[in-house]
């Protein structure tokens, strides 16, 4: 498994330069092989506790990540209320583009391939 541990500061902007809602959070994605195909999936999950709940909190991660690497996430919604983002393989090359990352990412996948 890799992990990848995110601390961010996230809001909106109102007006030209104005922030509001600011909300510090600490993300954790991990990634994993599944499947047939061996894909490299990560997957974060939305805390309840967020300002604003789950659904919150996912479009908070949804934004950051797209933000980092340039994707959007896949937001899964489970029965039992556990709102999941999902990264895939494009997340994962997105976040190779920073120094600290890109040595950790190239091991774990070279480690991982089948």
């Amino acid at each position: 498994m890799l992990r990848i541990k995110i601390t961010a500061e996230v809001g909106r902007v109102e007006g030209e330069h104005t922030i509001v809602d600011r909300v510090v959070r600490e993300y954790t994605i991990t990634y994993g092989r599944y499947g047939k195909h061996n894909a490299a999936l990560g997957y974060a999950y939305a805390s309840a506790d967020a300002p604003g709940g789950r659904e919150a909190d996912a479009e908070r991660f949804s934004a950051l990540v797209k933000a980092l690497t340039g994707e959007e996430p896949r937001i899964r919604r489970r029965s039992d209320g556990t709102v999941e983002p999902v990264c895939g393989r494009k997340h994962l090359d997105g976040f190779k583009r920073f120094d600290e990352l890109a040595d950790a990412i190239e091991r774990w996948l070279e480690e991982t391939k089948r």
